[in-house]
């Protein structure tokens, strides 16, 4: 019998896709669409709430849109935190990336059907899957690599162009059908390329690095406890809200969570500014867009 190699060695063997790992290309290509949908998306957005109904589009005044898309896109990047902690307790990393283009996906088919309601569905969605795609992928990246690997920067550098390269294309592709032929064609688009990249994971997962089989049973257990109390209190505060709102006794706007978001994220900023390592495994230094 031949022996074999061990998997530190077949795994610094792999230079397939441009002298790195094959699995470079599945997250190379994931990253690159899913940006293409979030961008593609976010250059409508104001666009489309500010449009009259004559239009196409929702009729919202300048205020009102723009503590919408401001409350989005804080939510997207907050979501990381909740989405990261799900990866590591619940779904493992690979799940949590495929379950979260799943909600990316149907997210923008929601917000291509052009009814305020799944408007409102749609931004949830994006928001929620978002927080499952963004924190996890960056990592899978990573673990390609083993630790003294000198091509895991590089690698980086490859994944971030995906991660440009979507970004400048997909204003001009869904812009230019969202405002020329129709919003929702626009958000199809994004739609039609969130669907493609999770495509292409789901394909390509085989070449992703093996052992991600996500956390053990008891601490998925305990994790669950935890979920379902902290979703219990979420849900009272979110009914109480409602409840106080609709009784006439606070009124909720979006003007005002935009301005509370905005208290919120600035007590933020100066742990973001501490300089502390990151502690998952494989995530790189610096921040990705």
């Amino acid at each position: 019998m031949v022996p074999q190699p061990p998997t530190e060695q077949l795994e610094s063997s792999d230079t397939s896709f441009f002298g790195h790992p094959r699995g470079l290309s599945t997250l190379f290509l994931t990253e690159l669409w899913e940006r293409f949908s979030y961008y593609g998306m976010r250059a409508l957005l104001i666009l489309y709430m500010t449009a009259k109904s004559s239009q196409g589009g929702l009729g919202f005044d300048v205020a009102k849109a723009a503590a919408i898309y401001g409350l989005y896109t804080a939510a997207v990047y907050l979501s990381a935190l909740p989405g990261g902690w799900l990866a590591d307790r619940l779904f493992g990393l690979q799940r949590a990336v495929l379950y979260g283009g799943i909600l990316i996906a149907l997210g923008h088919y929601s917000l291509a059907l052009g009814t305020l309601s799944f408007f409102y569905a749609g931004l949830i969605l994006i928001v929620l899957g978002t927080g499952l795609l963004k924190p996890n992928v960056s990592v899978l990246v990573g673990q390609l690599y083993m630790p003294k690997d000198i091509r895991r920067d590089a690698g980086f550098s490859i994944f971030y162009m995906g991660i440009n390269l979507g970004a400048f294309i997909s204003p001009l592709a869904c812009g230019y059908l969202g405002q020329r032929v129709g919003w929702h064609l626009g958000f199809g688009l994004a739609a039609a390329g969130m669907t493609v990249g999770l495509t292409q994971f789901l394909l390509g997962a085989k070449h992703l690095r093996s052992g991600d089989a996500g956390p053990k049973a008891s601490k998925k257990r305990e994790a669950q406890g935890q979920l379902l109390r902290g979703g219990g209190w979420c849900a009272a505060v979110v009914l109480g809200l409602i409840y106080l709102a609709h009784s006439g006794v606070v009124a909720i706007t979006a003007e005002r969570l935009s301005t509370l978001m905005g208290v919120v994220l600035s007590g933020f900023q100066p742990a973001s500014l501490s300089g502390s390592p990151p502690l998952r495994r494989g995530l790189p230094p610096s921040g990705v867009a």
